[in-house]
């Protein structure tokens, strides 16, 4: 195998993994690709989900004797979890951030980045956010601005009949953790701006809540739950309605065939804008949430709290303004770059293709012995997935 994405995470963050699905499919056509799992039962479901092979390296022993066995040249990373360092170690071999997704979260420009070869960036704005953020840090040697790719896969058609209804992705992230990552919008905007929508005839709402949403604070889950049964109610009550809850499936048709979307400040904002339609953004009620507005943020169409109510007539102004048309066209080059069909497909493989090329210039006469070094004695080979009970 040429390009491993490594996985240590438990199954409760596949989603980050599924988005990359149908880019790494393509990518498969033109270069060696797999998937290495470091968790039991994560590991299982992408098995069954990955269109590329998937592996299961429990121990850092059954790692090195993949790498011995394995021409692994380029490995990808979908986030920052502590046991990439266990691959980290291993030289020849490019450590590339690829994320799960463009935002302008604190995340976004973390100090981690550096622990990386290269990242693979959306555009012009991240690299500027980087180079903005981080010390030391040379955003040309390393980043590569790939755009957004998964757009260039958005084509399947939405679960509901064209009857002339404005349909509204409602996509929320979780509450986070703490005061600065306190971006959701489910307890505060969420139930307010649903109840009208379900309301109005003109509109049809499609909720996504984030699959983390309410593991921390009980009135967020209480939120999502009362979201869920208004939507049931509303379409007991009008079966040709099809509100839809969304409870995580597939990403695709949600981002390019709704007319209008609502997103916290997460990913979703920027998956949404990749496609060029229009949008608005929660803002977080939290006065801790670190909110950077520099980039698209300082120009978005921001939803208060207080008027998550009048909800429709936000939407009808982004939806009919001029104004609001051209910000957007403006933002989504700022992000993304060209977003004709196929350019950020071509930018990805271009950019895996000239690691791939490096290596060859600088390793291929490497032994492999030198890439590798010996195990740190206090790193853990537990499997976090291995609970005894719980259903892979």
């Amino acid at each position: 195998m040429q390009v491993v994405v490594y996985f240590a995470d438990k199954k409760v963050n596949l989603y980050q993994m599924r988005q990359w699905y149908k880019p790494l499919a393509e990518l498969a056509q033109h270069a060696q690709v797999a998937i290495i799992g470091r968790s039991a039962v994560a590991t299982l479901r992408l098995m069954e989900e990955a269109p590329v092979p998937v592996v299961y390296l429990r121990t850092t022993e059954d790692l090195e004797d993949f790498l011995r066995e394995q021409d692994v040249r380029v490995a990808l990373y979908v986030n920052q979890n502590a046991r990439n360092f266990q691959m980290f170690r291993y030289g020849g071999i490019s450590h590339v951030f690829i994320n799960h997704g463009e935002s302008d979260k604190a995340y976004m420009r973390s100090n981690q980045h550096k622990a990386y070869d290269y990242a693979f960036v959306a555009g012009d704005a991240a690299r500027e956010r980087l180079s903005d953020a981080l010390w030391e840090y040379d955003v040309n040697k390393r980043t590569f601005a790939i755009g957004r790719p998964q757009t260039d896969h958005l084509f399947n058609s939405p679960p509901y009949p064209d009857d002339g209804r404005t349909s509204v992705l409602y996509s929320p992230t979780w509450e986070g953790d703490r005061g600065s990552m306190g971006y959701g919008s489910v307890a505060t905007h969420g139930v307010s701006l649903s109840k009208a929508l379900l309301a109005n005839p003109r509109f049809r709402l499609i909720y996504r809540p984030h699959p983390r949403s309410g593991i921390v604070d009980s009135n967020y889950a209480r939120a999502n739950r009362e979201i869920i049964a208004a939507i049931a109610r509303a379409n007991a009550a009008d079966p040709n309605a099809h509100h839809i809850f969304d409870d995580g499936g597939e990403l695709d048709w949600q981002l390019s065939a709704t007319d209008v979307a609502i997103t916290d400040v997460s990913a979703m904002v920027y998956d949404r804008l990749a496609t060029g339609r229009p949008l608005i953004v929660t803002r977080p009620v939290d006065p801790l949430a670190d909110v950077d507005e520099t980039g698209y943020l300082s120009a978005c169409e921001w939803l208060y709290a207080d008027d998550a109510g009048d909800i429709v007539a936000t939407i009808d102004r982004v939806q009919t303004s001029d104004e609001a048309r051209a910000s957007l066209d403006y933002w989504v080059r700022r992000h993304f770059g060209d977003t004709s069909p196929g350019a950020a497909t071509e930018r990805f493989h271009a950019a895996v293709a000239e690691l791939l090329a490096r290596s060859d210039r600088d390793f291929a006469e490497r032994p492999l012995e030198t890439r590798l070094v010996e195990s740190d004695p206090f790193d853990s080979d537990e499997d976090e997935d291995a609970v005894p009970g719980e259903d892979a």
